[in-house]
């Protein structure tokens, strides 16, 4: 078989491969070094981040669906000081990768401070900016189902760091092209679509929902259609890279994604299912672009 050449390009840093674990689906990385060599992945986005450490919703807060799941986790984590003091200078130690830092807030300045002390930190190498969680009150999706919102955080994060920041949106909006727009006027590096689609499962025996938060995020195989559909739209709209997320499972969807606009593609719920999915997608790559006649990954990005 003929060498491919898996490599992209996003913002001017080079991945050896798109394939990016989903922050949220692969913690901090470090508790996955047992399972695999973390070094063939392209990149790897850290959970999500508020300022101050967060023990997430109460239990029980995962569900079970036909062709996903729903969550609802609530941001767990041990706060931003934790992160670039601990996390991620841990994680550079065994990985020469992209390091994104996952930041998430209730406020613009929370926003704009976590951004700041991400930006001061030598091991990150990008911001992506999650106005789109649905499960934590009064922050996260409150900012991204609004273009004057998501702009207004974006603005306030372009100010206080030069490294590439994406703004993680939520799909949970009729038009998912104006918020990109404003997000990318603002200042914008870059767009990550999509994040969770709110979803709702009931246990008819005991009558009441099965998630104690009632709602989660929707994620998984089922969503995979709907989130390839608004990546088409926003990179044909926006002239920043758009990472694509959204049930991806297997290298076809990568490069579905890809074509559709997609620079690099985050996988979410299937490493909860599957610890070993980026690596497999990433072996099963070669292969599939030599039946498919692509030689380079790049050639493919956006051409529908």
């Amino acid at each position: 078989m003929v060498n491919k050449d898996l490599s992209v390009t996003l913002c001017g840093i080079r991945l050896a491969n798109p394939v990016v674990p989903a922050s949220g689906t692969f913690g901090f990385g470090l508790e996955l070094a047992d399972t695999f060599d973390l070094n063939v992945l392209g990149g790897i986005s850290l959970k999500g981040t508020t300022r101050e450490a967060r023990y997430g919703n109460p239990t029980p807060r995962i569900a079970e669906c036909s062709a996903g799941m729903s969550n609802s986790v609530g941001l767990q984590n041990p706060g931003i000081e934790a992160l670039v003091s601990d996390k991620a200078p841990a994680l550079r130690k065994i990985y020469r990768g992209a390091i994104i830092a996952n930041i998430s807030g209730y406020s613009v300045e929370e926003y704009a401070h976590n951004c700041a002390r991400a930006d001061a930190c030598p091991d990150i190498d990008i911001l992506e900016v999650n106005v789109s969680c649905p499960n934590v009150h009064g922050g996260g999706m409150a900012f991204g189902t609004d273009p004057a919102s998501a702009a207004a955080v974006t603005r306030a994060v372009r100010a206080v760091t030069r490294k590439p920041v994406f703004i993680k949106l939520s799909p949970n909006v009729t038009d998912i092209v104006s918020i990109a727009r404003a997000c990318e006027d603002a200042g914008a590096d870059g767009i990550t679509l999509v994040n969770t689609f709110l979803g709702m499962r009931i246990d008819i025996r005991k009558r009441r929902p099965v998630i104690a938060n009632k709602t989660g995020g929707f994620s998984g195989p089922a969503i995979f259609p709907v989130a390839l559909r608004m990546v088409w739209q926003v990179a044909h709209a926006c002239s920043i890279p758009v990472m694509g997320c959204g049930g991806v499972r297997r290298a076809e969807d990568v490069i579905e994604m890809m074509m559709a606009g997609a620079t690099a593609v985050q996988i979410g719920a299937e490493n909860l299912r599957n610890p070993m999915a980026c690596p497999e997608i990433i072996t099963a790559l070669p292969a599939l672009m030599d039946s498919l006649g692509i030689d380079s990954l790049q050639e493919i990005i956006g051409i529908i």
